[in-house]
């Protein structure tokens, strides 16, 4: 990986975006109503770049390859959630369908990058 830092990485940039369309969601009233259902997303959906960042910022390519897996994991903890929000009625079929698909995206290339990042298993990045 030629990256010198995370922003770079599209996928980094794709993560915020998503992060950013699940954060407007929840200054509606009635997510805000809905505390633990409010939280819960908020907090997967900012993991998913936060762990991306953290990961790189750690000095290997293993350390970076873990967190994108936890990374991952919460992209699909978001989509969860999102799916629970249609069911309660605080997001439209077609909202709910269009972020799970950008986090479906997200996973994919995430897995992409786990395993470029196994491949080339450098014990000292930069």
């Amino acid at each position: 990986m030629k990256a010198t830092c995370i922003e770079d990485f599209s996928i980094y940039q794709k993560a915020l975006k998503a992060a950013d369309a699940v954060s407007s969601i929840l200054k509606r009233p009635a997510m805000e109503r809905d505390r633990r259902l409010s939280e819960q997303l908020g907090g997967s959906s900012a993991a998913v770049p936060a762990l991306m960042a953290e990961g790189f910022g750690l000095g290997t390519d293993r350390q970076f390859a873990q967190n994108l897996y936890r990374s991952r994991g919460e992209s699909k903890e978001t989509r969860t959630h999102l799916r629970v929000a249609r069911g309660r009625g605080y997001v439209t079929a077609d909202e709910c369908e269009s972020l799970c698909a950008k986090y479906d995206e997200i996973e994919r290339l995430t897995t992409s990058l786990i395993r470029q990042s196994q491949k080339e298993d450098r014990r000292v990045r930069g």
